[in-house]
């Protein structure tokens, strides 16, 4: 079974266990933490993966860092999850924690690429736009400026991508003209 599938299937074991207990925000918000802390600190990630490292060792780590930063749920999750030997998947399973509970609570990610910083009064015109196009309650707007677009942006949510970028224009106009 794919690292993916097994990740997903924990990290909705988790939030049933969350939404069971009322603690799903309390959950959401150690697994982003987890997801930081892991980003930031590679040599975690590489623990957690090392199949030598023994799994007692991997728990004491985890409790180390996280023991008064997360919550007795999140706390006994991390625990169980090694003890199985599955350690490797808990950044995985932290990602797809987070996707599940933005989907859940009807947040959107949009990530928007443009030329220029997006002023306020356009990022709020992304946000209207999405939250009509999709039904979200939420709009999570990531911004990357990228010069090579000359003027435009691009703006993907999901697995959909809106290009209105000049250089997408110019680009369609090169292959026009080359026919």
């Amino acid at each position: 079974m794919s690292e993916i599938k097994v990740a997903s299937r924990y990290a909705k074991s988790l939030i049933d266990l969350a939404i069971e207990n009322n603690a799903l925000q309390d959950a959401y918000n150690d697994m982003v933490l987890f997801e930081k802390v892991v980003d930031e600190t590679p040599e975690l990630e590489a623990i957690l993966n090392n199949p030598i490292v023994p799994l007692d060792k991997k728990t004491g780590i985890l409790n180390g860092i996280f023991a008064d930063k997360v919550g007795k749920l999140t706390t006994t999750f991390f625990k169980t999850v090694v003890n199985k030997g599955r350690s490797a998947i808990l950044f995985a399973t932290a990602k797809q924690f987070v996707q599940q509970y933005n989907q859940i609570k009807g947040i959107v990610t949009a990530d928007v690429t443009s030329a220029t910083a997006l002023s306020a009064a356009a990022k709020e015109e992304v946000v209207a736009i999405v939250k009509k196009e999709l039904g979200a309650n939420e709009v999570i707007v990531n911004e990357k400026v990228d010069q090579k677009l000359i003027g435009g942006f691009i703006l993907k949510v999901g697995d959909k991508q809106f290009d209105a970028s000049i250089a997408s224009g110019l680009n369609k106009l090169k292959k026009e003209f080359a026919q």
